[in-house]
Protein backbone atom coordinates (compact mmCIF):
# COMPACT_ATOMS: atom_id res chain seq x y z
CA UNK A 1 0.00 0.00 0.00
CA UNK A 2 2.21 2.22 -1.15
CA UNK A 3 -0.60 5.11 -2.72
CA UNK A 4 -4.02 5.90 -1.04
CA UNK A 5 -6.05 8.57 -0.21
CA UNK A 6 -7.43 9.55 3.15
CA UNK A 7 -11.12 11.22 3.64
CA UNK A 8 -12.52 12.07 7.22
CA UNK A 9 -16.32 12.25 8.19
CA UNK A 10 -17.68 14.07 11.35
CA UNK A 11 -21.05 11.84 11.14
CA UNK A 12 -22.00 8.40 11.42
CA UNK A 13 -24.78 8.14 9.54
CA UNK A 14 -22.69 10.52 6.82
CA UNK A 15 -20.06 7.58 7.18
CA UNK A 16 -22.90 5.27 6.01
CA UNK A 17 -24.02 6.65 3.34
CA UNK A 18 -20.57 7.68 1.77
CA UNK A 19 -19.22 4.25 2.03
CA UNK A 20 -22.62 2.86 0.03
CA UNK A 21 -21.88 5.53 -2.37
CA UNK A 22 -18.24 5.01 -2.20
CA UNK A 23 -18.76 1.32 -2.98
CA UNK A 24 -21.69 2.09 -6.02
CA UNK A 25 -18.94 4.07 -8.07
CA UNK A 26 -16.44 0.49 -7.44
CA UNK A 27 -13.90 2.43 -5.17
CA UNK A 28 -11.94 -0.15 -2.82
CA UNK A 29 -11.84 1.01 0.71
CA UNK A 30 -9.00 -0.65 2.23
CA UNK A 31 -10.00 0.45 5.84
CA UNK A 32 -12.46 2.69 8.00
CA UNK A 33 -11.32 3.84 11.66
CA UNK A 34 -13.94 5.39 14.00
CA UNK A 35 -14.14 6.98 17.44
CA UNK A 36 -16.29 4.29 18.63
CA UNK A 37 -18.52 1.74 16.76
CA UNK A 38 -20.65 1.89 14.30
CA UNK A 39 -23.83 -0.10 14.10
CA UNK A 40 -24.15 -1.46 10.19
CA UNK A 41 -20.65 -0.80 9.34
CA UNK A 42 -19.40 -4.84 9.08
CA UNK A 43 -22.83 -4.80 6.45
CA UNK A 44 -21.32 -2.10 4.31
CA UNK A 45 -17.66 -2.77 3.86
CA UNK A 46 -19.15 -6.20 3.27
CA UNK A 47 -17.07 -7.66 6.10
CA UNK A 48 -17.19 -11.38 7.08
CA UNK A 49 -17.84 -12.79 10.47
CA UNK A 50 -14.88 -13.24 12.91
CA UNK A 51 -13.33 -16.48 13.58
CA UNK A 52 -12.71 -15.90 17.09
CA UNK A 53 -15.94 -17.33 18.71
CA UNK A 54 -14.40 -20.89 16.65
CA UNK A 55 -10.92 -20.43 18.36
CA UNK A 56 -12.53 -19.94 21.55
CA UNK A 57 -14.37 -23.03 21.22
CA UNK A 58 -11.66 -25.58 19.93
CA UNK A 59 -9.43 -23.97 22.27
CA UNK A 60 -11.94 -24.48 25.35
CA UNK A 61 -12.51 -27.74 24.01
CA UNK A 62 -9.09 -29.06 24.15
CA UNK A 63 -8.23 -27.26 27.71
CA UNK A 64 -11.47 -28.91 29.05
CA UNK A 65 -10.54 -32.62 27.34
CA UNK A 66 -6.99 -31.78 28.86
CA UNK A 67 -8.16 -30.80 32.30
CA UNK A 68 -10.77 -33.90 33.17
CA UNK A 69 -7.81 -36.29 31.44
CA UNK A 70 -5.21 -35.56 32.85
CA UNK A 71 -6.86 -35.49 36.74
CA UNK A 72 -8.65 -39.15 35.58
CA UNK A 73 -5.04 -40.36 34.32
CA UNK A 74 -3.75 -39.68 37.81
CA UNK A 75 -6.74 -40.66 39.88
CA UNK A 76 -7.30 -43.93 38.53
CA UNK A 77 -4.15 -45.33 36.44
CA UNK A 78 -0.84 -43.17 37.90
CA UNK A 79 -1.71 -42.49 41.62
CA UNK A 80 -5.49 -43.95 42.63
CA UNK A 81 -5.73 -42.94 46.68
CA UNK A 82 -8.94 -43.81 48.41
CA UNK A 83 -10.23 -40.42 49.87
CA UNK A 84 -13.23 -41.08 52.30
CA UNK A 85 -14.44 -44.01 50.30
CA UNK A 86 -15.17 -41.98 46.97
CA UNK A 87 -14.89 -43.65 43.39
CA UNK A 88 -11.06 -43.15 42.00
CA UNK A 89 -12.87 -41.95 38.77
CA UNK A 90 -15.46 -39.06 40.55
CA UNK A 91 -16.51 -37.36 37.41
CA UNK A 92 -18.19 -34.49 39.57
CA UNK A 93 -15.00 -33.67 41.65
CA UNK A 94 -13.35 -33.36 38.19
CA UNK A 95 -15.39 -30.58 36.55
CA UNK A 96 -14.16 -27.28 38.38
CA UNK A 97 -10.53 -27.50 37.28
CA UNK A 98 -11.78 -28.75 33.85
CA UNK A 99 -14.23 -25.41 33.68
CA UNK A 100 -11.46 -23.27 34.94
CA UNK A 101 -8.74 -25.10 31.97
CA UNK A 102 -11.72 -24.39 29.18
CA UNK A 103 -11.57 -20.66 30.48
CA UNK A 104 -8.13 -20.44 30.90
CA UNK A 105 -7.44 -22.18 26.85
CA UNK A 106 -10.03 -20.34 25.32
CA UNK A 107 -8.93 -16.61 26.68
CA UNK A 108 -5.39 -17.14 26.04
CA UNK A 109 -6.03 -18.55 22.54
CA UNK A 110 -8.37 -15.57 21.68
CA UNK A 111 -6.00 -13.14 22.94
CA UNK A 112 -3.14 -14.99 20.52
CA UNK A 113 -5.42 -15.41 17.72
CA UNK A 114 -6.43 -11.52 18.03
CA UNK A 115 -3.12 -10.62 18.03
CA UNK A 116 -1.78 -12.76 15.10
CA UNK A 117 -4.90 -11.56 13.04
CA UNK A 118 -4.30 -8.41 13.41
CA UNK A 119 -0.44 -8.34 12.99
CA UNK A 120 0.37 -6.67 16.48
CA UNK A 121 2.57 -7.47 19.22
CA UNK A 122 6.07 -6.97 19.47
CA UNK A 123 7.88 -5.42 16.08
CA UNK A 124 4.48 -4.39 15.01
CA UNK A 125 4.57 -0.87 13.18
CA UNK A 126 1.98 1.49 13.86
CA UNK A 127 0.87 3.15 10.80
CA UNK A 128 -0.97 7.08 11.66
CA UNK A 129 -3.11 7.87 8.45
CA UNK A 130 -4.53 11.13 10.39
CA UNK A 131 -3.40 12.46 13.81
CA UNK A 132 -7.32 13.21 14.69
CA UNK A 133 -8.57 9.65 13.45
CA UNK A 134 -10.02 8.15 16.50
CA UNK A 135 -10.61 11.07 18.55
CA UNK A 136 -13.54 13.08 16.92
CA UNK A 137 -13.53 11.91 13.14
CA UNK A 138 -14.49 8.42 11.41
CA UNK A 139 -11.46 8.18 8.80
CA UNK A 140 -11.65 6.69 5.33
CA UNK A 141 -8.95 4.83 3.38
CA UNK A 142 -9.28 4.07 -0.30
CA UNK A 143 -7.45 2.39 -2.38
CA UNK A 144 -5.00 3.87 -5.71
CA UNK A 145 -3.31 2.03 -7.81
CA UNK A 146 0.14 3.11 -8.83
CA UNK A 147 -0.49 2.82 -11.71
CA UNK A 148 -2.93 5.70 -12.08
CA UNK A 149 -2.12 8.99 -13.56
CA UNK A 150 -3.27 12.45 -12.04
CA UNK A 151 -6.28 12.83 -13.37
CA UNK A 152 -7.32 9.49 -12.11
CA UNK A 153 -6.87 10.36 -8.65
CA UNK A 154 -8.67 13.84 -9.52
CA UNK A 155 -11.74 11.36 -10.37
CA UNK A 156 -11.33 9.47 -7.13
CA UNK A 157 -11.08 12.65 -5.35
CA UNK A 158 -13.64 14.20 -6.94
CA UNK A 159 -16.06 10.76 -6.21
CA UNK A 160 -14.86 11.02 -2.12
CA UNK A 161 -15.85 14.86 -2.34
CA UNK A 162 -19.83 13.95 -3.75
CA UNK A 163 -19.82 11.16 -1.46
CA UNK A 164 -19.84 13.97 1.58
CA UNK A 165 -16.09 13.28 2.61
CA UNK A 166 -13.96 15.87 3.62
CA UNK A 167 -9.89 16.45 4.46
CA UNK A 168 -9.40 14.66 1.43
CA UNK A 169 -5.59 13.41 1.38
CA UNK A 170 -3.73 11.87 -0.91
CA UNK A 171 -0.60 9.84 1.01
CA UNK A 172 2.32 8.74 -0.73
Amino acid sequence: MDKYITAYYLDEEDLLKGIGQMKAKGLKILDVLTPFPVHGIDKALNMRRSRLTRVAFVAGAIGAVLGFGFQAWIFTVDYPLNIGGKPFFAVPSFMPVAFELTVLFSAFAMVIAFFVSNKLGPGAKALIHDERATDDRFLVVVEVDDSLADENIKEIELALAEAGAEGITLKA
